[in-house]
């Protein structure tokens, strides 16, 4: 009956099992391996060992353990986060990023339909928070031209 052939190293660990205060030299050359093999294998089983007596050691720990007293005396206070919609009609945040309000610069400057969309569309690019900001510029772009047209050959007209 063919059975599983052992490793070297399952082979110096069952040597090991049966008989602990063997010396390394002795299973070395008894099964003709290097030395440093064997050195190897002892420690790696050293280290499993000492795992799983720690491992062990924590859980009966754990068990054994009294509860952990609360020494929060007094209940926690709840926080309540409120949180105020933006008017999205009179004062949309997007339009007054940086402290300005865009319709207020737009109006003092006196710029018109034209160039107040474009100052308006390149204010808000990419603040919405509903598109990267292209689409704003590109629509600015559109006003510009716009205006362009409207104006070539002549005074500007706002």
């Amino acid at each position: 009956m063919g059975g599983k052939r052992l490793t070297e190293s399952e082979k110096i660990r069952r040597i090991f099992i049966k008989n602990p205060n063997v010396k390394a030299r002795d299973i070395a050359e008894e099964l003709g391996v290097a030395l440093k093999t064997v050195y190897n294998t002892r420690y790696n089983m050293g280290q499993k060992l000492k795992f799983e007596l720690l491992s062990q050691q924590l859980a009966e720990s754990l068990q054994n353990d009294p509860p952990v007293p609360n020494f929060n005396k007094k209940p926690r206070e709840k926080i309540v986060l409120r949180y105020d919609a933006p008017d999205l009609i009179n004062n949309p945040p997007h339009y007054m990023y940086g402290g300005i309000d865009t319709i207020a610069f737009i109006e003092a400057k006196r710029l018109g339909y034209h160039l107040g969309n474009v100052v308006k569309y390149i204010t808000r690019a990419g603040r919405k928070g509903t598109t990267t900001g292209l689409d704003d510029l590109k629509k600015a772009r559109w006003y510009i031209d716009r205006a362009i047209e409207k104006n070539e050959g002549g005074p500007v007209v706002r």
